[in-house]
């Protein structure tokens, strides 16, 4: 399989995985909320696309939708944050998967991989890989107890990226010259065990 192949496979089942985990969440996981990203407020993502499309975002807490916890490798978080309806189905969601970072701990100059998936459009643009963009600075905050084996967390990032997410057909570009979000990620035990155990 070539390398452009595999990316594409890589990006198609990790956004297969993620909307039917969202669309068919464990029996005795709590119902996500209808809309917003914290019952309290407080969360937003303010970004810039140039390429293919030139978008100034500015999305508040209610009109969001926010999921995120570790990355599948257990090496950091992912974090997705959709924006508000369109009508038609249609939405912009971006989805950060940060690397270095592991529950309640914050970093600065952290490797990103963006993918941007614009719903109801059949489009999807990723950086595929880690090296083009960067989290300058990440805190998290310990908001929400979710029963004794789950909490959540008030993710506040901001960076930038250099390098372009491309279509998956390579014909169009977006580069997001700079985005600046608080999300929410959730962590359980078995999250805690699998990012604890040692790095193979």
């Amino acid at each position: 399989m070539s390398p452009r192949a595999r990316a594409l496979a890589t990006i198609v089942t990790a956004l297969t995985f993620t909307h039917s985990t969202l669309a068919n969440p464990p029996a005795n996981a709590p119902a996500p909320a209808e809309a917003g990203c914290f019952s309290a407020g407080g969360g937003y993502l303010r970004a810039r696309l140039r390429g293919a499309l030139d978008l100034d975002l500015d999305w508040k807490n209610a009109e969001m939708q926010c999921e995120g916890g570790p990355r599948p490798s257990g090496n950091g978080v992912r974090v997705s944050i959709g924006g508000p309806a369109r009508g038609e189905g249609r939405r912009i969601r971006l989805v950060f998967g940060i690397a270095g970072v592991s529950e309640g701990r914050g970093g600065e100059a952290l490797r990103t991989n963006v993918t941007l998936l614009f719903e109801g459009e059949q489009r999807i643009f990723a950086t595929q890989g880690d090296d083009k963009c960067t989290v300058d600075s990440l805190t998290q905050e310990r908001v929400e107890r979710l029963g004794p084996d789950r909490a959540v967390y008030r993710v506040v990032a901001r960076g930038f990226c250099l390098g372009p997410a491309t279509s998956l057909s390579r014909e169009e570009r977006l580069v997001v010259t700079s985005f600046d979000f608080a999300g929410r990620v959730e962590f359980g035990d078995d999250d805690r065990h699998a990012t604890n155990a040692p790095d193979k």
